[in-house]
């Protein structure tokens, strides 16, 4: 995450930058979850079955890089703008502990892909069970574990839309999953061949940028290339936004800045 200079002083995405926390304990369970062989050997294997079996967008690496760098991000303006989290604190843990709860559901939320895409984030549940039993042993008590596994895994079940985060550490991971819509989690699929609606849609999408918004904590700027990004916003983002908890703190603007005739939808706010 970057500073930007812009008006508003707020931040912006950078995936490639990496993301610090002044609480040493969330940077320490980074590199535990970087530095561990099974973790990233779920990370190569979860992207079989969506892009090279189904056609699907990416889920691998670089999605998870991307949903867990957004998720801090989020979670950083949301702190910064006032909003008080309450997984962490209703189970007794430390707040420095929430920003664990979203690193660790953002890694893992879509390792159940190994099983199949289709319903994989009960997938991953029991698989990410296992990993947390073994990642959280150094950096935690017994009691504090069973707290934190089971935040985790309530943020992982959660970004499911069928299912209702109960946690605002839920929330965050559960909108930034969806904010992972630009162009290039599509690319293989389409330059496969791949036309399904995610596809397309992802075609369209441009840049996405996070920063503090004047009347919002956070506000997510979404820049179209053709009106088919219109699905990403209002079906798949605006989906996940809806009943996460963070409804009334994130403000949406999507622009559609096409110059050759297709401006069927110019601008769309949620």
């Amino acid at each position: 995450m970057s500073e930007t200079g812009s008006e508003t002083g707020g931040r912006v995405y950078d995936p490639d930058a990496d993301h610090a926390f002044p609480d040493e304990r969330v940077n320490d369970i980074l590199d535990t979850l970087d530095g561990d062989a099974e973790v990233q050997a779920y990370l190569e294997a979860q992207n079989v079955n969506p892009v090279a079996r189904k056609r699907y967008n990416d889920h691998g690496k670089k999605h998870i890089g991307i949903v867990r760098n957004r998720a801090l991000c989020l979670y950083d303006l949301l702190k910064e703008g006032g909003v008080e989290f309450n997984g962490a604190s209703e189970q007794g843990l430390a707040e420095a502990d929430e920003a664990v709860i979203i690193a660790l559901a953002a890694t893992l939320h879509d390792i159940g892909h190994v099983v199949h895409r289709d319903e994989h984030p009960y997938y991953s549940i029991p698989l990410a069970a296992d990993l947390l039993d073994r990642l959280l042993e150094d950096h935690y008590d017994v009691a504090e574990r069973v707290r934190v596994r089971g935040e985790v895994l309530h943020a992982i079940l959660c970004h499911h839309t069928e299912e209702e985060p109960l946690t605002l550490e839920a929330g965050v991971v559960r909108v930034a999953d969806a904010l992972d819509m630009e162009r290039g989690r599509s690319r293989i699929p389409y330059e496969r061949g791949g036309r399904g609606i995610n596809t397309v849609s992802s075609q369209a999408i441009e840049t996405v940028t996070l920063a503090r918004g004047d009347d919002y904590p956070v506000l997510v700027e979404i820049e179209m290339n053709n009106a088919a990004g219109v699905y990403q916003v209002d079906n798949l983002l605006k989906a996940k936004l809806n009943d996460s908890g963070l409804e009334g703190s994130i403000r949406i603007v999507a622009l559609n800045g096409n110059e050759n005739g297709d401006r069927i939808v110019e601008r769309i706010e949620l």
